[in-house]
């Protein structure tokens, strides 16, 4: 079978009552299709097909399961630099340069906590010249108000700034 290179692009799985569950590479979209697992929702544009001997099959954009899984619980966001740098945009808190750090608002050896509302990203060069002062100390102030990032799904799926198009009915407005 020939795999064309958007086959690998992300697709959005639903549950089976729409609801978002997780973002898949294409393919193991492709291998939930072929199992009878899940089924097509969403085609990516026509000309996007993955073609065998024996059958030609529609790329997937969005995928919903045949039956429905339950998820017992929502875990908490977990803090990393990579989701500190994601949700900032890599755009540094107090500048907007590129930002490749992250920052404690209130530095942790002031008492500052390891918290989604304490760090930011940040460049190096902001970095450096804050160190460990408070914000009042050298006049900054935050370009926006740092916070936990936002998720749909029962808390299970991230929403991110490169989410497709094609899934925007199910992520809502946030999205």
């Amino acid at each position: 079978m020939t795999v064309p290179v958007t086959a690998t692009g992300r697709v959005l799985l639903l549950n089976a009552t729409h609801e978002p569950l997780a973002v898949l590479n294409g393919r193991r979209a492709v291998v939930l299709m072929l199992a009878g697992k899940a089924e097509c929702v969403v085609a990516r544009p026509a000309g996007e097909k993955m073609r065998s001997p024996s059958f030609v099959l529609a790329v997937p954009a969005v995928l919903r399961l045949n039956r429905f899984v339950r998820v017992p619980y929502a875990p908490a966001a977990a803090i990393t630099r990579t989701g500190v740098l994601r949700r900032d945009r890599r755009r540094c808190a107090y500048c907007r340069a590129p930002g490749d750090t992250i920052d404690h608002v209130v530095p942790r050896s002031r008492g500052g906590a390891h918290s989604w509302e304490n760090c930011v990203a940040c460049c190096t060069r902001c970095n450096a010249r804050k160190a460990d002062r408070l914000l009042s100390e050298l006049g900054w102030a935050l370009t926006f108000v740092p916070e936990s990032p936002k998720r749909i799904g029962a808390g299970r799926l991230w929403l991110s700034e490169d989410a497709d198009p094609a899934w925007h009915p199910w992520l809502g407005t946030a999205a």
